[in-house]
């Protein structure tokens, strides 16, 4: 049994391999290593550094199209912006684990605690452990706001509060948005224009109306892993009147409707390259339509009853797909934001 409270001692050159190899193992599953847990791995698995990517990504495609239309891009300012941006990801995810332990939703049967270790059910971590986590990271935050807001003035407190206050009412009382069937919309919200566009606005100083459209595709690839997860949530959430855009769909339309979202990514893509605000070589986006043909199939039909042989985050099942597509394509756009950086076209 894997016991997340165990660290190791200092690694030598001996034991860093091993190191990097649970490291990897953490961000690609959401899972510890097998035997003894080394510190980093126990927080990357209490943070879920595993979805990180995501955002690291929206940061990354709003300072690429910040430099390929030739703002006056301050690029110290941009990394704040970003490191920011992780740091919230960091402090939702700890959030959510807390206020959702606190009203009664994550239980030792509830998915939560199933595809992953929870971080006080498991035992790694106390729920005071848990809140000083989730406030020091907050309060990191917040001290990048300041140094932003002292460069480029209130816009960034309205993206930062937004941000905030709609990650803690995702799931916290008295709004809990996810219980509502609005979760999924405010993660094409936080993804789209408050991550690309506040961004964008912390690099280059204002924000124009195609950048907040250039912000859609990717959220809505982000928005499609939530789809996913919700809907392999059905089963414990519409009983406990959890009503999630899934529940309130039923599975069939729920499915359908995700599939929809990540073939926009692909028409918008090729719309933006057309209105000039993506360069031409983001078409290379569009070699990820071979990972959504392979993900296609499963999401046209229901979920198995059992997990294919060693997949790693079961009962989570389209979430998993969704995020592997979101991951292809999300990492070709950036790199053919790249070309379009270096060849300014």
């Amino acid at each position: 049994m894997t016991d997340l409270s165990d660290p190791i001692a200092q690694p030598d050159a001996g034991t860093r391999s091993r190191l990097l190899r649970n490291w990897r193992h953490v961000l690609r599953t959401s899972n510890p290593p097998a035997g003894r847990v080394d510190p980093v791995s126990r927080w990357l698995v209490l943070t879920r550094a595993s979805v990180l990517p995501m955002t690291i990504t929206a940061a990354a495609i709003a300072g690429l199209l910040a430099a390929f239309h030739d703002e006056n891009v301050r690029w110290g300012l941009f990394a704040l912006a970003a490191g920011g941006l992780v740091l919230a990801h960091v402090a939702n995810n700890l959030m959510n684990d807390l206020f959702d332990l606190e009203v009664g939703t994550d239980s030792d049967s509830y998915p939560r605690a199933l595809y992953a270790p929870h971080p006080v059910l498991s035992g790694t971590i106390s729920r005071r452990g848990l809140l000083t986590a989730a406030l020091v990271v907050n309060i990191a935050d917040l001290a990048i706001l300041v140094v932003l807001f002292l460069f480029r003035g209130w816009p960034m407190v309205a993206f930062a509060l937004g941000g905030f206050l709609l990650s803690v009412a995702y799931t916290a009382p008295p709004l809990r948005l996810k219980k509502h069937g609005l979760g999924e919309p405010t993660v094409l919200v936080v993804w789209g224009p408050l991550m690309v566009g506040g961004t964008y606005y912390a690099a280059s100083g204002h924000l124009p109306i195609a950048i907040v459209v250039a912000s859609l595709p990717y959220a809505l690839l982000c928005t499609a892993v939530l789809m996913g997860k919700h809907i392999d949530k059905i089963p414990w959430d519409a009983p406990d009147g959890t009503h999630t855009l899934p529940v309130l769909l039923g599975e069939a339309k729920a499915r359908a409707l995700t599939k929809a979202m990540m073939v926009s990514f692909y028409v918008l893509v090729v719309l933006l390259i057309g209105t000039g605000t993506f360069p031409i070589p983001a078409l290379i986006a569009l070699l990820a339509l071979q990972k959504l043909a392979a993900v296609w199939g499963p999401f046209s039909q229901p979920k198995p009853a059992e997990p294919p042989e060693g997949f790693p985050i079961w009962p989570l099942w389209f979430a998993a797909l969704a995020f592997v597509h979101t991951r292809r394509a999300g990492g070709l756009l950036v790199l053919g934001l790249i070309l379009g950086v270096i060849l300014g076209w």
